[in-house]
């Protein structure tokens, strides 16, 4: 029985006790990998995947992890600009035996096409790949998660009871509104006995210096406050 596997972006013809050479896929030797993307199955009975076999699998033991013959690419310009560039590359290969050829009930609970795009299961390289990428990614995003969370809750947070319409003030708006209720002001007698601290502290944090002395808030939350 032999199949047709495609790895690496290239088909192989395999069958049970062969010896290939692949492109490099993730894995230790010892280990054992199992190819999904099988083309076709042939033996007394030939089947033709479409694209693939249906539940067929190849399995296949990793011998050694190296590296190809040194290939050098060297490009020479003459004339005008006479330059010249010299180019080496060793592509890297697993060496693996095929162990097993299945028809059908190849298991591919473990298959992730984040490896390589080569479509095979490895034991435990699988989830080593993809573990430092995740933890990565959740450490990204927890800086913008825990700031939409503060800003979401700022915005659904309801005015406490009793507070006084601040957007009365001039110059104070629903989201400079939103801001002193954060910030614990919520009445116009508040405002109405802040001081020279009071009104240097909100300037800071309301990031509008000079701006309460400027509008007189001081003097409209008096006024305000009596009715």
């Amino acid at each position: 029985m032999f199949a047709v596997v495609k790895t690496g972006g290239k088909q192989y013809k395999v069958a049970s006790g062969d010896v290939l050479k692949i492109e490099k896929i993730a894995g230790n030797a010892g280990e054992t990998v199992q190819f999904n993307e099988v083309l076709m199955l042939g033996g007394d009975k030939t089947t033709v995947g479409a694209p693939t076999v249906e539940g067929a699998g190849v399995q296949a033991e990793i011998l050694e992890q190296g590296k190809g013959p040194k290939v050098i690419n060297y490009v020479k310009r003459r004339r005008k600009h006479s330059s010249q560039r010299k180019k080496g590359h060793r592509q890297q290969l697993t060496v693996l035996r095929i162990t097993d050829i299945l028809a059908s009930g190849a298991d591919k609970s473990g298959v992730t096409a984040a490896v390589n795009g080569a479509g095979f299961v490895a034991t435990a390289a699988v989830a080593e790949a993809a573990a430092p990428k995740k933890a990565k990614a959740d450490k990204k995003a927890a800086p913008k998660a825990a700031k939409k969370s503060e800003a979401k809750a700022e915005k659904a947070a309801p005015a406490a009871e009793g507070a006084d319409d601040l957007k009365k003030l001039s110059g104070v708006g629903p989201a400079l509104e939103k801001k002193l209720h954060a910030a614990g002001v919520t009445t116009f007698a508040q405002i109405a006995g802040w001081g020279a601290d009071e009104i240097a502290e909100f300037d800071e944090k309301l990031s509008f210096k000079g701006r309460i002395e400027r509008e007189g808030w001081v003097d409209q939350a008096k006024d305000l406050a009596k009715g």
